[in-house]
């Protein structure tokens, strides 16, 4: 485990997290940066030409796009693997912060192109884990789960329950170069993926009013 701080709300932020402002966020708002990003954590340091492969992208989009997270503080060169022929890339963190909720007013635009992003990564993800599921060892395969529980609750309430499950995950260990070399025989990296979804209920009609500025026809041409 790595040491943590108390972020705003309440929940713990582990040191090594960068915590997104509106510059780090436009930085972020591309699908490809994200899944880059993510690899980058997942495997280590590569080159711009090895996740071009991954990414099913040319080298030169890779090149650029690494060019801008690492403007941006997310990705670095990693001086010990580099030469004079191809560059190597680590990130800086190992975590991502969306904290700000006034982002969503503030830059609009960018944090839901960001938030997309996410979605399509965690998609690949689960897709990859299930095209993987015939060949996983029973042990392995046994441990998989894909749950969709509704409860109804208030806002205060979700926002408790989004602590609780970080709070629990957060007594596990976390999957870090350390904490690689000392797991017990046996240990693989498990993602988590936590999504709490507000469904809000549609309002009756007998609650939607017409006023004077409330369009109840439009004529079609």
């Amino acid at each position: 485990m790595t040491d943590a701080v108390e972020r705003p709300d309440g929940l713990n932020v582990e040191e090594d997290a960068v915590v997104l402002d509106a510059k780090r966020l436009r930085a972020m708002a591309h699908p490809v940066r994200v899944h880059m990003v993510g690899l980058l954590r997942r495997y280590g340091p590569s080159t711009a030409t090895r996740l071009a492969e991954r990414l099913g992208v040319n080298s030169g989009t890779a090149s650029y796009h690494l060019r801008q997270l690492g403007a941006a503080g997310f990705v670095e060169e990693d001086a010990e693997r580099g030469n004079a022929r191809e560059r190597w890339w680590r990130s800086v963190h190992q975590m991502t912060e969306l904290n700000d909720r006034e982002l969503l007013v503030r830059e609009p635009e960018a944090t839901l192109a960001f938030l997309q992003s996410v979605a399509t990564t965690y998609t690949l993800r689960t897709q990859q884990t299930l095209n993987e599921l015939q060949t996983m060892p029973r042990a392995w395969r046994d441990t998989v789960d894909m749950s969709d529980l509704a409860l109804r609750l208030t806002p205060e309430e979700a926002v408790a329950l989004r602590q609780e499950l970080r709070a629990v995950i957060a007594r596990y260990r976390r999957d870090t170069p350390e904490a690689a070399a000392s797991a017990p025989q046996g240990a693989q990296r498990v993602g988590v993926i936590t999504q709490l979804l507000p469904e809000l209920d549609a309002p009756a009609p007998s609650e939607v009013h017409s006023g004077p500025e409330t369009v109840t026809e439009a004529e079609t041409s």
